[in-house]
């Protein structure tokens, strides 16, 4: 799709936006990992991998192996799709970790480590201790997304976790509000449609 939009992160939680790579946000669906062009794009807007490392991926991999890895993205996607929406509604309990092999065996992969790197954040000048991880083949593209969906499982109350109200919308979201009363993925998309759908009910009662 080379037309594709920006993708959407309105989850409140990468992880959920991970499950929203493929949505309905107007009126026509979008998988925006539907290949390996895809995956590195939705990537790079969720900046979970340096750029440079990225386009040297993109620059040793074989014709058609970011496809391949994008077919192993969808997969995983729709598997803690299945997970999420198993769970939703309720606190996580430890009985949940035999449901998580999959998850655990793509984390098992990863060659992640300490660096001391220069420090830039905030003004301030000196050292800082950072995470990065070697990118040794474009599987290692799934990583930092396992990452994601692990820190979501463990971090995430998923009492908090809701399906939008919106008609026909697929996209899910943590419910960080004072009272828990988000109803929308987004106001400016399905709360605004709900919003016209209202207000054309009214106007064909009163007449």
């Amino acid at each position: 799709m080379p037309n594709r939009p920006p993708a959407m992160f309105i989850a409140d939680s990468l992880g959920l936006d991970f499950l929203n790579s493929v949505a309905t946000p107007v009126d026509t669906p979008v998988d925006w990992i539907e290949n390996g062009d895809g995956l590195v794009d939705w990537l790079a807007q969720a900046k979970l991998v340096p750029t440079a490392e990225l386009d040297a991926l993109k620059g040793r991999a074989m014709p058609g192996e970011l496809d391949k890895v994008a077919d192993q993205a969808r997969a995983l996607r729709e598997w803690f799709r299945t997970f999420v929406r198993k769970h939703a509604g309720a606190p996580l309990t430890a009985e949940a970790l035999q449901e998580l092999g999959p998850l655990n065996c793509l984390l098992e992969r990863d060659e992640a480590f300490s660096r001391i790197e220069p420090r830039h954040d905030d003004g301030h000048r000196g050292l800082a201790l950072r995470m990065t991880r070697r990118w040794r083949s474009s599987e290692s593209l799934l990583l930092p997304i396992g990452e994601a969906l692990a820190k979501f499982v463990c971090e995430e109350d998923f009492a908090n976790v809701k399906a939008c109200k919106g008609h026909s919308c697929t996209m899910l979201f943590a419910d960080h509000t004072r009272r828990r009363a988000r109803r929308w993925c987004s106001m400016a998309i399905c709360g605004n449609r709900a919003k016209q759908a209202a207000h054309r009910s009214r106007l064909k009662n009163r007449q």
